[in-house]
């Protein structure tokens, strides 16, 4: 293993590793060398991150004798949707790819779930890499094997599980993300810290702007935690069945305010920032968490940076969206809230009263 390199093991039905260290996109080939190099490879990824990315890419894979094609793909969360899959297959077929190719996706979260769900469909499955390249990919869409698209009437709903061969996580990707981008991903981040890290709680607590200034000790230190625990989650409960579903932890209100605003509103990460917000804000309403934590997770979510604000819509309308989401049990809501930090609950038993007020409380603001 190359110095400084972490090495991360997903253990699941098919298990697989996520290495996590500088400059490991420009030795990728090494990775590839060892699944098998005679097989094709179809790399995908966006117009804005090839510009980034294809240098080291490139020499990475020439090092070790890989060819590969490019497919490039918009990458805004609206593009998310059977339309891409189905553009991105009819031109795999083309280019005369068949089941024992092999797919990388090279990119943010809706390039990695896009090409997650191809990889489970074309030709009935194919293998396929993570490339990661925003912090929420990295810390999050990236690993697990949930892969999928939208459509019209909700976020996620059809799609797979499907786990990559292998993740690899290059932070230095990160040094020419937009800002607004990196500080999306720092919600997602504070996610892992509220449901299962104390720890990195604190840590980010005394350290968030060493973190938002990307100080590579700080990135590296909170990507192995959040990276772990999700490994850890994920091992324990593959298909979401129990555990995994802490994971949803601000997604079912976050989902709800994107599908409002046809994915055009919020980036994902900021839109689970305002779901956190509003089930800490709930979970205190309902007294299953202390006024002080609430204070100390709403304060940290708002010290990541400032969220867009929220749509001119009635609570109404947000529960009638939530309602549309895949985690509803015998038609109840499931959601997420938090009893103390570093810990939360998993309920389908929330008054539909409070889970109004609070939308409420919000929304008028």
């Amino acid at each position: 293993m190359p110095g400084g390199t972490q090495k991360i093991v997903v253990r699941v039905s098919r298990s697989y590793s996520v290495y996590v260290g500088a400059g490991l996109v420009a030795r990728c080939g090494s990775w590839l060398r060892k699944e098998d190099n005679r097989r094709r490879l179809f790399v995908i990824s966006s117009p804005r991150v090839w510009r980034h990315t294809a240098r080291a890419l490139h020499r990475g894979l020439a090092r070790a004798g890989i060819p590969y094609d490019t497919l490039l793909m918009d990458d805004p969360e609206e593009k998310k949707s059977l339309a891409t899959v189905e553009h991105l297959a009819r031109r795999l077929v083309r280019r005369g790819a068949d089941r024992t190719s092999r797919l990388m996706a090279v990119g943010g979260g809706v390039v990695g779930d896009v090409v997650g769900f191809l990889a489970a469909s074309f030709m009935r499955g194919v293998d396929y890499f993570q490339v990661p390249t925003t912090l929420v990919a990295q810390i999050d869409s990236a690993i697990g094997g949930k892969t999928g698209v939208n459509l019209p009437e909700g976020k996620n709903l059809v799609g797979a599980f499907h786990h990559p061969r292998f993740v690899l996580v290059d932070p230095t990707l990160l040094g020419s993300l937009p800002s607004r981008e990196f500080q999306a991903g720092l919600y997602e981040l504070i996610k892992y810290a509220v449901i299962g890290d104390r720890g990195l709680f604190v840590f980010l607590e005394r350290r968030l702007e060493a973190v938002k200034r990307r100080e590579p000790a700080a990135v590296a230190h909170v990507l192995g935690r959040a990276i772990r625990q999700k490994a850890r989650i994920v091992a324990a409960d593959e298909r979401e069945q129990g555990l995994r579903q802490v994971l949803n932890f601000g997604h079912t209100f976050g989902h709800a305010l994107e599908a409002l605003t046809r994915y055009r509103g919020f980036r994902h990460g900021e839109a689970v920032g305002w779901g956190m917000l509003m089930a800490t804000r709930l979970a205190e309403r309902l007294q299953r968490v202390s006024a002080s934590d609430a204070r100390r997770i709403a304060a940290l979510v708002h010290a990541a940076g400032s969220l867009p604000a929220l749509p001119q819509i009635s609570a109404g309308r947000v529960v009638g969206q939530m309602q549309a989401d895949k985690k509803r049990q015998g038609g109840a809501l499931v959601l997420v809230l938090p009893r103390t930090i570093g810990r939360v609950e998993v309920t389908a038993s929330v008054p539909r009263a409070a889970l109004q007020a609070t939308l409420q409380e919000f929304l008028q603001r």
